[in-house]
């Protein structure tokens, strides 16, 4: 009797599971559900993230010696030179290859590509090319690239949510939110920085706070923060030696000024990567090189450099650390800043993968220090620690390049557990912000963007209008909506007319050029084909679909 009893008890749940499922993926999560849903995707994110970090460890204790990314330069230095180079080269050919055979366009995806899947792909991003992505940036940082791990971090809990909601056939809102929770428990569980990763995912990915997707986000960061610091402990990831000190109101205007100048370093970072992507594209297109080669001749470069400057290799906490306890020369402070920025510039144009924070955090210091150093030695008497001066510059950069002047400012607090300068790097951060936001599209991730034709700096009112296609909205011809198909044809010879497989975006600009009510809507088939004539695109109907949109756009946000 008592099996009989648990038998059925045991079909009664399952039949009970089942039905749950089903109302999952027909209704969507209740608010508790989804918050345990946030839970499992934070744990989800966490360990992959942690999985991610140990195993750029272990590649560097094979490749360097050193499973201690804050020794790797000090290691790499005692190798001899051939090591130094052979190792990049080796490991750019592993991620050429990886990247060649599993992805459509042999390119790494980060951070961008997760802001554009929550811009207009519901919360969905690209999870073969992503996981792809995710191994050949281990590759790459285990081997010598010069780059950080955020990106492929953030992209690798990307594909973890895009599996949730498509196995809950998440709406677009749940898939966002989603989305959110991920990045936010793989930045939380990465640096040990609860409150900047739920503040990463709503600043930089999901670009807007609202109050419906705060407490989920939260949650799932507070997961990923649990499995980092169960496994390392509750460390921050730089030591500083001694409280910072601000002589307050009169150093403040010297902060202004780093901000100022982190400002232009910042855009000369990303300006100087954009330009050698350009550039190693045109070769690669001249000389004909196979795509797959790209990233180890890139390797070699990188090689190169490192037998003279090790500093450049991998994710650059040594230098990093160096440069907040003052332990560089202003000259060696400069020229580790300008070969990070070239090492950085190079390993990105290869195609090597990776991140951009953790260098820009090294820049950022680097220059901070610099600075520090020389507005000392000019005042001494008004003047703190040159110290503080890394700290401030360290977060100014990175907030430009992040275009996060918020999430980027608690990181550092975070990273670093001094909570004592929040005057000093607020000031430089805003200052950066504003400038660096103003000499590229807002920031990195946005301006990578833009270079793909995806207008999402411009926000909603923009972005939105790719999403519609024509042949989706246009009256089929012969319909009793649709204008006279003699004078479509008319308009067609008059030049007026879209082609089917374009967007709103394209078709917009025309009606505002040419004041029709309609255009035709042919497919082209070639150059010398005439082209089909499908029917016609209402102006009142792309402007119901567009203000529904927007619509949308504003509830999210404000619910």
């Amino acid at each position: 009797m008592a099996s009989v009893f648990l038998k059925n008890k045991a079909r009664s749940g399952l039949a009970e599971l089942k039905t749950a499922l089903r109302i999952l993926r027909e209704k969507g999560p209740s608010q508790v559900q989804f918050w345990f849903i946030a839970l499992l995707i934070g744990v989800g994110a966490g360990f992959a993230a942690l999985f991610f970090r140990r195993g750029i460890s272990a590649l560097q204790n094979w490749t360097y010696g050193s499973d201690d990314v804050h020794l790797l330069h000090s290691f790499a230095s005692t190798l001899p030179w051939y090591w130094i180079v052979i190792t990049p080269a080796i490991g750019g050919l592993l991620v050429g290859l990886i990247l060649h055979n599993f992805t459509p366009d042999g390119r790494v995806r980060s951070v961008a590509d997760v802001i554009e899947g929550a811009a207009l792909a519901d919360g969905r991003v690209e999870k073969r090319a992503g996981i792809a992505s995710a191994l050949a940036s281990l590759v790459t940082l285990g081997t010598g690239g010069s780059s950080g791990r955020e990106g492929p971090v953030v992209h690798m809990a990307a594909v973890i949510s895009t599996w949730f909601s498509e196995k809950m056939h998440a709406d677009g809102i749940t898939g966002r939110d989603l989305l959110g929770c991920a990045v936010a428990a793989a930045v939380s569980a990465s640096f040990n920085a609860p409150i900047a990763g739920a503040l990463f995912a709503l600043e930089v990915v999901l670009r807007h706070f609202a109050v419906h997707a705060f407490a989920p986000i939260v949650i799932a960061s507070v997961a990923g923060t649990i499995i980092n610091r169960w496994e390392f402990g509750d460390m921050t990831e730089f030591q500083l030696p001694e409280a910072s000190q601000l002589a307050f109101y009169v150093e403040l205007p010297a902060f202004i000024v780093l901000g100022l100048v982190c400002g232009v370093v910042a855009a000369a970072l990303m300006r100087a990567i954009f330009v050698g992507e350009d550039l190693a594209s045109h070769v690669q297109e001249k000389f004909s090189i196979p795509r797959w080669l790209r990233p180890a001749i890139t390797g070699v470069m990188l090689g190169a450099i490192a037998v003279f400057f090790p500093h450049i290799i991998g994710v650059g906490y040594e230098t990093t650390s160096a440069a907040l306890t003052g332990e560089l020369l202003l000259w060696e402070a400069v020229v580790f800043a300008v070969l990070k920025v070239l090492a950085v510039s190079i390993t990105m144009a290869g195609r090597m993968g990776g991140g951009v924070f953790s260098p820009s955090l090294m820049v950022g210091a680097l220059t901070g220090l610099a600075f520090g150093l020389i507005a000392t030695g000019i005042f001494p008497d008004v003047s703190g620690s040159h110290m503080l001066y890394a700290l401030a510059g360290m977060g100014a950069v990175a907030a430009a390049v992040l275009g996060a002047p918020i999430s980027t400012t608690l990181i550092v607090f975070e990273l670093t557990g001094d909570w004592q300068t929040a005057i000093a790097v607020m000031v430089a951060v805003s200052m950066s912000t504003a400038l660096g936001s103003r000499l590229v599209d807002r920031s990195f991730f946005l301006t990578q963007l833009e270079r793909r034709n995806v207008h999402l700096a411009a926000g909603p009112q923009a972005y939105l209008l790719a999403m519609f296609r024509v042949a989706s909205l246009m009256r089929p011809k012969g319909d009793a909506g649709c204008p006279d198909e003699e004078a479509l044809w008319n308009m067609v010879e008059d030049g007026a007319y879209i082609d089917a497989n374009s967007t709103l975006e394209a078709a917009m600009p025309m009606f505002e050029r040419s004041g029709a009510n309609y255009l035709p809507v042919v497919s082209l088939s070639g150059e010398d084909a005439p082209p089909e004539l499908w029917g016609a695109l209402m102006h009142v109907d792309a402007l119901k679909a567009y203000n529904r949109a927007l619509a949308a756009t504003a509830a999210e946000e404000h619910s």
